[in-house]
Formats: C-alpha cells, sequence, structure tokens
C-alpha cells in the first residue's frame, strides 16, 4: 500500500499505527543491509508514537491529517535525543539535539511515525551519496548504481518500500536527482516556504527542504502538513497556507504547458529526452520554452555554494581536513578561498536572474524538464558522456537542476520509466512560478493517473 493507502486504512480501522509500523521495521529490517539507507533507528520513539495514535482511536478522537504514516528524515535534521550528523564524521562530537527541527515537530503533530535518520553526501555536497563515512547508499532498482544525492537515503527508503514518506534537502538538485534516480516523488518548494530551523545548513541562499513520497497524494499530503510561517526562521516568509492535497483532482484545463529546449534538451540523454516527451504529451504541451540564461544561473550557484559551504566549515577544515570527506573537501576549502568579489557577482548576479525567471511565467504556468540527464550510474564512476560532450559524473548529475533552484521556483520530480536505461527510472521536472506549489503537483496527479509516473517494486 501506498502512502494514501495506509492512511485510509488506519483512518477507517483496517489497520492500527502499530501494525503499519512493525510491517515497514520488518521492511527496512529486511533490505537495509543492501541498500543502506538508514544511520539510526528511532524505533523505540517510533513505537511510542504510533501507540499514542492507536490510544487516540480507542478514545474515539478524531485522528490527525498522517496518523500513523511512517517516515525517516536525511541526518541534517534535529531529531531530539540525535546528534545531527548532516553526513559528516566531524559532527560526530556534537551534543545531541535538544528538539525536534520544525518540520519534524510538524509531521509529528500530524500524527506521522518518525523511525529513523537517513544516510547523505557529507554536509549535503554532492549528487552521489557515495559517503566514506558512512558508506553508499546503493539505488534498489539496481544495487550496482547510485542513489544519487545528497538527499541518497531519502530516495532510498521510499524506492525500496522501507517507507512511504521522507524528508530531504535541495540545495542544487539534492530531493530531485535522487528522486529521479531511484524512481519516487519528489517536492522542491519555493524558496522560504518551509522552515529550515533545526536543519543544518548548506548554503543558507539556496536552501530548500521538502518531502519524497511513494505516490503524489503522499506528497501533497505530507506539503500540506509542514507548511505554515515560522516567526524564528528569518528565511522562512511568512505567506499564507496553501492547501495543495485538496486541488489534485483539478486538472490542468486552461493552464499554459510549455517543454523547456535549448539547455535542457542539450544536457540530456535521449532517455531522458523521451522522459520528458512523454510527460509533456500526456500534459497537453506541444509548445517549447526557454529558460533564460541556465548556464550563467548554474554558474553562479556553484559561486555561491562553494562560497558559503567553504565558509561554514572554514574553523574545521584549517583544524580537521583529514576527516572530511575525501570527494568534497577539495572543493570546500577551494571555496573557502574564493574572492568575496565573485560571491557579490554572482549574489547580484541572481536577483536579475530571478527577474528574469519570474517574467518567463507571465507567458507559462507550467514546464516540463527531465531531472536527470542520465538514469543512475554505477557507483564510482568518474566520467559521462552526455550527447557527444564528457562531464565529470557527480556534478553532472545537477546540470538539469542546479538552474531551477537557483531561481527559487517550486518543483516536483515525477518519477518516469522510459526506455534505453536498462529498466531504471528517469524523473522529469513539472515546474511552476514561486508559490504555485499546487500547479506542479496537480500536474503530477495527471501524469500518475495516466500511469506513466509512478513507483515500481524494487528487486529486493
Amino acid at each position: 500500500m501506498n502512502a494514501a493507502a495506509l492512511l485510509r486504512a488506519v483512518a477507517t480501522g483496517q489497520a492500527s499505527a502499530g501494525e503499519v509500523l512493525e510491517r515497514a521495521v520488518a521492511r527496512i529490517e529486511a533490505t537495509d543491509a543492501q541498500v543502506n539507507a538508514f544511520t539510526e533507528r528511532t524505533l523505540a520513539r517510533a513505537r511510542a508514537e504510533a501507540a499514542a495514535i492507536d490510544a487516540r482511536r480507542a478514545r474515539g478522537e478524531v485522528l490527525p491529517p498522517l496518523a500513523g504514516l511512517p517516515y525517516a528524515v536525511k541526518n541534517l535534521y534535529d531529531v531530539e535525543g540525535l546528534t545531527t550528523l548532516a553526513g559528516s564524521k566531524v559532527n560526530r562530537g556534537l551534543p545531541p539535539a535538544r528538539e525536534d527541527a520544525v518540520l519534524v515537530q510538524r509531521l509529528q503533530a500530524a500524527g506521522a511515525v518518525l523511525v529513523g535518520a537517513l544516510n547523505m553526501d557529507e554536509y549535503a555536497y554532492g549528487f552521489t551519496t557515495e559517503n566514506t563515512h558512512y558508506g553508499p547508499t546503493r539505488n534498489p532498482h539496481d544495487l550496482r548504481r547510485l542513489s544519487g544525492g545528497s538527499s541518497g537515503g531519502s530516495g532510498a527508503a521510499v524506492a525500496a518500500g522501507q517507507v512511504p514518506l521522507t524528508l530531504g534537502s535541495d540545495t542544487n538538485g539534492s530531493i530531485r536527482v535522487p528522486a529521479s534516480l531511484c524512481g519516487v516523488w519528489g517536492l522542491k518548494p519555493t524558496f522560504g516556504r518551509l522552515s529550515r530551523r533545526g536543519s543544518y545548513p548548506f548554503v543558507h541562499s539556496i536552501d530548500h527542504l521538502g518531502p519524497m513520497a511513494d505516490s503524489v497524494e503522499g506528497l501533497a499530503l505530507a506539503y500540506d502538513a509542514l507548511q505554515g510561517p515560522d516567526p524564528q526562521d528569518p528565511g522562512c516568509h511568512a505567506v499564507a497556507v496553501q492547501p495543495a492535497a485538496g486541488t489534485l483532482a483539478k486538472g490542468l484545463k486552461g493552464l499554459r504547458i510549455g517543454v523547456l529546449g535549448g539547455y535542457f534538451h542539450d544536457n540530456a540523454s535521449p532517455a531522458a529526452r523521451a522522459a520528458a516527451a512523454q510527460a509533456a504529451q500526456v500534459l497537453g504541451a506541444t509548445d517549447q520554452a526557454e529558460w533564460p540564461d541556465p548556464l550563467l544561473g548554474r554558474t553562479a550557484a556553484f559561486i555561491i555554494t562553494a562560497s558559503e559551504g567553504g565558509s561554514l566549515h572554514l574553523d574545521d577544515l584549517r583544524k580537521r581536513a583529514h576527516d572530511f570527506e575525501p570527494l568534497s573537501v577539495d572543493r570546500f576549502i577551494a571555496g573557502a578561498l574564493q574572492p568575496a568579489h565573485w560571491y557579490l557577482k554572482a549574489q547580484r548576479c541572481r536577483r536579475v536572474y530571478r527577474d528574469r525567471v519570474n517574467a518567463l511565467f507571465r507567458e507559462w504556468d507550467l514546464l516540463v524538464a527531465p531531472a536527470t540527464p542520465v538514469s543512475a550510474p554505477e557507483i564510482g564512476t568518474e566520467w559521462l558522456e552526455i550527447n557527444g560532450v564528457r562531464h565529470p559524473s557527480r556534478p553532472a548529475m545537477g546540470l538539469l537542476t542546479q538552474p531551477i533552484s537557483f531561481a527559487g521556483c517550486p518543483v516536483v520530480a515525477a518519477p518516469v520509466w522510459p526506455q534505453g536505461t536498462g529498466g531504471m527510472p528517469i524523473g522529469v521536472q513539472l515546474i511552476a512560478a514561486p508559490w504555485r506549489e499546487d500547479l506542479c503537483l496537480r500536474a503530477g496527479q495527471v501524469l500518475q493517473d495516466a500511469g506513466l509516473a509512478h513507483l515500481k517494486a524494487a528487486p529486493l
């Protein structure tokens, strides 16, 4: 059963929260030695939370909207009593978190049941979750392949059927890349939509938090539970809550839907192009749109990412560089050494870039593009060839996501299974103007209803 079906089963009394939890625990125990999605399991807490839901039912109380739904979080979210690792060795010496991150608090208030923390690229600097300290997270559809990153554990846990819902983070593509490679649903909300309080930062200027799920309904329900202003998070804009789950059945009649060409065509493999074309056909999108200056946006995002990331970890880089992830330590050091002029110029560029992107949405309501240039490469892959151009594999996984998140637009990554990938998925980005997550989710519902975008059971 997917998230929506599990919630109905608990709501109608067909299953108890305790029963749903124990099925999830059994699946984790049966598969995680192969997948390596979890770095910590919070089973005592989970059983207490499930028992509390069942006690409320026994008292005849109205259950909250996510009652009994098991979930797990990327290990950069604070979880009371756990050290917030953020995928690192350095953080192991930090004291345990005193309270949950705001989004964890909101899911608990909605009745969801926390089962653990998930693997990731160290300090979220990567697209592969080839974590040297905790081991790589493997793709449940082919254990030789990458899960993507930096929220690789979040994508793999859903794809493996361990939990129907996870929380991740997305700075340059870290929800959409693992959603694409693992074949699950992911939502990168508008920049500033959800509170980041209680999460370990990577790049404050660009970080987003959001959910991954096994169905578009599960994604929308989780997003609704996560919304709300947070006056203690200055980066969380005090916008009105806009419920999305109730809008899924509205369809797309009258919406102007385009397919991103140019850069998004040239940097996508034939299979990725096919996935986007299939989605466009179902959505009735025939016209091509051009994203303004995507390469410039990606370049500026790289500069800001490196500068803020390097600055954040400067003291530890000076004293404990040997304890950092070998795949990212050089990039952190290089970022710390970048001239301030580069950073300021990139931020000025971003303001102009956002204006140009927002102007694009005067002509379009929704845009379609591949989420990754290829399906999941094998773990350890160093180079990719995309349409005759050789790219370093790890940064290339963000070729198609970085320009979008740099503008702060909301995106749903929908799992599509095109030909030519050996049975592996490639996600499609459904992109809307800022604060229009509902349009992305409605388009996802259309793709799911048509049978194009969906999960497949992993062969574990």
